[in-house]
């Protein structure tokens, strides 16, 4: 798209520009429709997968039957609306949900409708590898040159996942961080990669409460950060044995729970 760019002592000159694209997704389960996220379109079925997932709808891959892109005859929805299909559909209770119908890119847990809906229940981590902090120290340097939307449109939230050796094994961006965590852990849901126990999660921005419980959804027990944890994730993180480090940047980081697990 056209842009008007300024620069000081210079006219101001038009130029072409990538934004990061942002459409709605409608999440149906069972042909009834659960919720609509605002998301960077592509990783759908991954998007519904690890929604699902973190929302308590299924406990493991095998409990979906299959995902498909729904047809409308509505032009503004085409492409963008999704539906589960449960192997057992007598075991979902949609009232369980408790969500409004609208999840902004910026905030997932926003749209529960109760506190209660927004603890979901997840058995705390009780075993995972130690990690040598030399790794952990080199993974934001691979996030960033992996990152392949950001460096075009500077506008997307990334996550990856890395084995202990620091090896990278997965990276979804999204306008949406909580997004970009459902797209990677639906990915290895459907590839029947769960629990993510001996798995490292990196954020590229900061950690909140949703992406604590969603890690745990996983069985992630390891979560890094570019840059700060809010208090309520560091409550939780504690509280459910996760390791939690932030402020990953250069040769420094900060650990706000679980050290144990670093040397």
């Amino acid at each position: 798209m056209e842009v008007v760019r300024y620069r000081a002592g210079h006219p101001l000159v038009t130029e072409t520009d990538e934004a990061a694209a942002e459409e709605p997704l409608e999440i149906r389960v069972e042909g009834r429709s659960i919720a609509v996220v605002m998301r960077t379109p592509g990783h759908d079925r991954e998007l519904a997968a690890g929604f699902a997932l973190t929302e308590g709808i299924v406990r493991n891959g095998f409990e979906i039957f299959e995902i498909t892109s729904c047809l409308t005859t509505n032009e503004a929805s085409a492409g963008n609306v999704v539906d589960i299909a449960l192997r057992d559909p007598a075991r979902f209770d949609a009232a369980r949900l408790s969500r409004h119908v609208f999840s902004s890119s910026s905030c997932g847990v926003c749209s529960k409708a109760t506190i209660e809906a927004a603890l979901q229940q997840f058995p705390p981590i009780t075993a995972a590898p130690a990690i040598e902090s030399k790794v952990l120290l080199s993974l934001p340097g691979q996030l960033a040159s992996a990152q392949a939307a950001f460096q075009r449109t500077g506008g997307l939230h990334a996550c990856a996942l890395f084995d202990p050796r620091g090896e990278l094994l997965l990276v979804r961006e999204d306008v949406g961080r909580h997004n970009a965590l459902d797209k990677l852990i639906g990915h290895q849901l459907l590839a029947g990669r769960l629990p993510l126990a001996n798995c490292i999660l990196l954020l590229s921005g900061r950690v909140s409460f949703e992406m604590t419980q969603k890690a745990l959804a996983a069985g992630i027990a390891l979560i890094a950060a570019i840059s700060a944890p809010t208090s309520l994730a560091i409550e939780f993180a504690r509280a459910h044995n996760q390791t939690l480090v932030g402020f990953l940047r250069g040769a420094t980081m900060n650990v706000y729970s679980g050290a144990k697990r670093l040397w």
